[in-house]
């Protein structure tokens, strides 16, 4: 067996991949800190006992039983964080005209009422059913405490895009209020002085804001982000329809008493705590390191997600921790580097240079020239480093080429690494280097027997040469020429308009965005006016799928016309394409269950309630048919022909297949949470059913019962059957 010169000694580990071995009890603090003061209702897709978190955490830091109980004391001691929440009021839209134009003149007034609620009853525990509260802000919340945004003038659809930052000190007892209110204009107040004058009896005092509409969510509610649409309650039933409010969310901590929370940057931290499972995850692989594909537990997940939350991380500088924790990792643990190419495609698509402070900034163009000499030094000796003898060698220096082209190509990289030379330069000279490195050591050809020995030794060696250069020829040459873009161009040079997609290169990743969040409030438009009724008698899905398979036409369709030339730019468009069709699907599944609870708590019916229950299965059925017909509309067979040479199929495999089959995995989930939950409401219904059944005369005949005035809950009619009389 070949030991590739890519894997450090066993006993260089410690050293290389514990940055901070010496703050490694911190660094665990930290982890506590972040579990103990989880915030928000639990993810669906997360782990939601904190024990088996603390049981994570404890192997992935080995720690043992009594090292763990004592850290956990100390943070059980250390002072509460103070608890926030980040609210961002984006707009508005379908709210009430109150002025003589027919527009308003919107703001909002928001803030946090914190006291202990009073025990309810099953039928009105549910926030839905309660009554909305009038005037919660200005009436019950502090002055100091509240919030106000800007006024937008003349509108019935306000934009804000205003955070603000909410303290609170328990969720259980805390619930956020928002008035939208109009401003009493001065046009107004000019026609109130004016019809005061003409009308003794009219009213003399100064004119008041209108109220519009407000919303209150218990904190407990929440998850630990949000970003939803939400109905504005009236003050009355005059208007009952008073528009919505569209609002994200997150639960944030401030004054962290953790060591570590107190000296470093907190995207510092949380690099560092993602280094840490990341290694852990490696080395639980039996079959080494190169059988990592760079995904993580649940449980790291989980932890890495409350962190950033609580913390306050923007996605951009999540990513940027990512790509050092991942780069720095690769340099000293030889795993699957495919899994750099996710974090290259975020930077791109999200780097603003502004956005970084001048240390991140050295740091982030740090990370590039280091990987960059680390992964040319491993070309300079890639017959040792990747030997034929190894079925994985091929496909691990195709994922290092390809990260490194891909790398070179940032935004981000030419901004920062301005003196770094070409890379096809680099690439080249390493190759030089490596070819002048005979097989073995000269001297081991030759011997002291005479001429007739050192001749037949000098033919070996031809031969061995020979060889050499003919596998390389076969086997390597493909993957440096297709990866530095050696295109053979005719004599009479390239057409003037070869390249004229370049022209749009720069507006791609904007519009790609642009086009996931039309499509995606398309989707969120779709289910606020969905019934959960069925289409007809033989379509048991409702109105929303229809929409919902608009967009993905339109989006298939886009790709289709796009035919981007260049086949490496095309995959990462098509990953992208990929990555918000998924998310979209994902929102649908939670945004159409919550439609269902809606209308579900404004009835009394369990049989409607069940029935719709039914059509949220169907729903989520649908869009899992949707889903598995992707591969075929966006033709990725067409697209892996064109990145033969370029990308190996596992590369495909685990960048676009295994993110399709982790949605249907997840629509699968959904579809048996729905399904439960309808049999526990068929059960209830069915009970009651066989207790009439039961409490009925026994001289009846069973056809008279058969005939008496059934329960509404029976089965839904989305699952009903006809069943044959027993024999």
């Amino acid at each position: 067996t070949v030991q590739s010169m890519h894997t450090p000694p066993p006993q260089e580990l410690t050293v290389t991949c514990h940055p901070l071995a010496l703050q490694l009890n911190l660094l665990y603090e930290e982890v506590l800190y972040t579990i103990l003061h989880r915030q928000g209702k639990p993810e669906p897709t997360y782990v939601a006992d904190a024990d088996e978190l603390y049981e994570y955490v404890q192997k992935a830091f080995s720690m043992d039983p009594e090292e763990h109980h004592v850290i956990l004391q100390r943070v059980r001691d250390l002072e509460k964080p103070i608890f926030c929440l980040k609210v961002t009021v984006k707009q508005a839209k379908g709210i009430l005209g109150k002025d003589v134009s027919g527009f308003s003149d919107p703001y909002c007034l928001l803030g946090i009422e914190s006291k202990r609620q009073e025990p309810a009853s099953d039928s009105s525990s549910h926030p839905e059913n309660k009554k909305p509260l009038k005037a919660v802000v200005k009436d019950m919340i502090p002055e100091d405490q509240t919030h106000r945004t800007q006024v937008i003038n003349q509108t019935l659809t306000p934009v804000w895009n205003e955070t603000f930052i909410l303290e609170f000190d328990d969720e259980a007892n805390a619930s956020f209020h928002l008035d939208m209110w109009k401003r009493f204009s001065h046009f107004t107040q000019l026609i109130y002085n004016f019809l005061s004058r003409m009308f003794k009896e009219a009213r003399k005092d100064k004119g008041q804001d209108d109220f519009l509409g407000n919303l209150v969510l218990r904190l407990q509610d929440l998850h630990c982000r949000n970003d939803h649409w939400y109905n504005l309650e009236p003050r009355t039933e005059t208007h009952p329809d008073r528009g919505q409010c569209h609002l994200q969310s997150l639960m944030t901590h401030k004054k962290r008493a953790t060591s570590l929370s107190k000296t470093q940057p907190s995207y510092t931290v949380h690099r560092h705590l993602l280094q840490q499972m990341v290694l852990y995850e490696i080395l639980q692989h039996q079959a080494g390191s190169t059988s990592w594909d760079g995904e993580l537990s649940k449980h790291a997940t989980t932890i890495l997600y409350l962190h950033a939350a609580q913390k306050d991380l923007s996605d951009f500088h999540q990513v940027m921790a990512q790509w050092l924790a991942y780069s720095k990792l690769y340099q000293n643990l030889e795993f699957n580097c495919s899994c750099l190419l996710h974090q290259i495609t975020s930077i791109e698509y999200q780097w603003i240079q502004e956005r970084l402070r001048p240390e991140q900034k050295a740091e982030l163009a740090e990370s590039f020239q280091s990987l960059l000499a680390y992964g040319i030094s491993l070309l300079q000796k890639y017959r040792s480093v990747f030997p034929l003898s190894s079925p994985t060698s091929t496909l691990r220096l195709q994922s290092l080429l390809r990260v490194l082209v891909q790398m070179c190509k940032m935004k981000a990289f030419q901004e920062l690494c301005t003196l770094t030379p070409n890379l096809q330069q680099m690439v080249m000279e390493a190759l030089k280097v490596q070819y002048h490195l005979l097989p073995q050591p000269i001297g081991q050809w030759f011997s002291t027997h005479g001429p007739q020995e050192n001749g037949k030794a000098l033919v070996r060696l031809l031969v061995e040469v020979n060889g050499d250069l003919e596998r390389c020829y076969k086997t390597w040459n493909k993957f440096f020429t297709k990866n530095q873009s050696c295109v053979c161009i005719p004599r009479d040079g390239p057409l003037a308009l070869t390249d004229f997609h370049q022209w749009f290169k720069e507006a791609i990743p904007k519009w790609l965005q642009k086009t996931y969040m039309i499509a995606l409030e398309r989707t969120q438009r779709a289910i606020q006016v969905d019934q959960l009724m069925p289409l007809g008698e033989l379509n048991k899905h409702s109105t929303s799928t229809v929409d919902l398979s608009t967009c993905y036409a339109q989006i298939v369709k886009t790709w289709q016309q796009l035919d981007w030339p260049d086949p490496e730019e095309a995959f990462m468009i098509m990953v992208k394409f990929v990555e918000d069709m998924c998310k979209i699907a994902l929102t649908y599944c939670k945004l159409i269950k919550t439609r269902a609870e809606e209308l579900s708590s404004k009835q009394q019916d369990e049989g409607d309630a069940a029935n719709r229950l039914c059509i949220v299965v169907n729903n989520v059925e649908q869009l899992r048919l949707l889903i598995l017909k992707l591969p075929a509309q966006l033709d990725w067979g067409r697209l892996e022909q064109r990145m033969e040479g370029i990308v190996e199929p596992e590369q495909i495999q685990h960048t676009l297949h295994n993110q399709l089959q982790g949605t249907i995995t997840c629509l699968d989930h959904e579809i048996r949470d729905v399904v439960q939950n309808l049999a526990k409401k068929l059960d209830v219904g069915i009970s009651r059913h066989i207790q009439k059944l039961a409490a009925s005369s026994d001289s009846k005949d069973p056809e008279d019962v058969d005939n008496q005035p059934r329960d509404s809950m029976a089965l839904p009619s989305a699952l009903r059957v006809p069943v044959a009389h027993a024999p």
